[in-house]
């Protein structure tokens, strides 16, 4: 039995020193529930896998995440189902700090759009390489939410306050070549050229001094944790209050609605 074997929602595939962790669950990749979950742990388990070097994490398909699921949210707010919710939160938590203090350099090959914690989840990662297609956001704000999954805590570290502020505010998207230029991403590279750039950061990694590299993230992030240290479960709790509000559930019940008309 393998530290993975457990994860159900998740895929994780492992070649020798590289482990490759995807959202899996297509065409939009959201991420709720079961897989929310296993999010909160994977990397908690990739430091205990003492053969792994480099973790990619991915996903399938045109789109790398929506971030959350659009559905799910419309029917919590339905039922008014919100006894999951604080675990829910501690799983963000988890999510957020696991990444942060993951002792492995993890790239993150954003294959596609990519929204709200599935922006989070990319811009903690430690080197992102995204489609040149493709755009970054994190539209919170317009479902009437605060950005608390780690958005508000990670885009100023990238691109400065003023930018975050002009683009979290906003909710608006960012477009991958723009993303390189101002430094909220590294690579913005033709869709078939992706995989190329990738494996090329990767094996550069790969065949490096574990030892070294792992201690040059985990003195890099010390800075990172320390800006982020509290900061994590204040963020969370302002969404809270957020989420309960009725501009919430206006916003996501347009969009539900809006999702089903474009299907129909």
């Amino acid at each position: 039995m393998t530290l993975y074997d457990s994860y159900e929602y998740l895929e994780i595939t492992k070649d020798g020193p590289v482990l490759t962790v995807s959202l899996n669950n297509p065409p939009m990749n959201p991420i709720a529930g079961a897989r929310h979950r296993e999010l909160s742990t994977i990397f908690q388990d990739v430091n205990r896998d003492e053969e792994v070097k480099v973790v990619v994490l991915t996903a399938p398909g045109d789109v790398f995440s929506a971030g959350g699921d659009v559905k799910a949210l419309a029917k919590r707010l339905e039922d008014k189902a919100f006894e999951t919710w604080p675990q829910t939160v501690a799983e963000a938590v988890d999510i957020i700090y696991s990444l942060v203090n993951c002792h492995k350099p993890v790239i993150a090959r954003i294959n596609g759009n990519c929204f709200g914690l599935g922006a989070s989840l990319c811009l903690l990662c430690d080197i992102c390489v995204i489609a040149d297609d493709a755009s970054i956001a994190d539209p919170h704000v317009k479902l009437g939410l605060s950005a608390g999954d780690g958005g508000a805590l990670i885009w100023p570290q990238h691109v400065g306050f003023m930018r975050a502020k002009e683009y979290l505010l906003t909710g608006d998207s960012v477009p991958a070549k723009i993303a390189a230029e101002i430094g909220l991403v590294n690579h913005a590279v033709p869709r078939d050229q992706l995989d190329a750039k990738v494996d090329e950061i990767v094996q550069k990694i790969v065949r490096l001094p574990g030892p070294g590299v792992q201690a040059t993230k985990i003195t890099m992030n010390k800075v990172l944790h320390r800006n982020i240290d509290g900061l994590v479960e204040a963020s969370l709790g302002l969404e809270t209050f957020a989420l309960l509000g009725p501009e919430h559930r206006e916003a996501v019940f347009a969009l539900r609605d809006r999702w089903a008309r474009k299907k129909g």
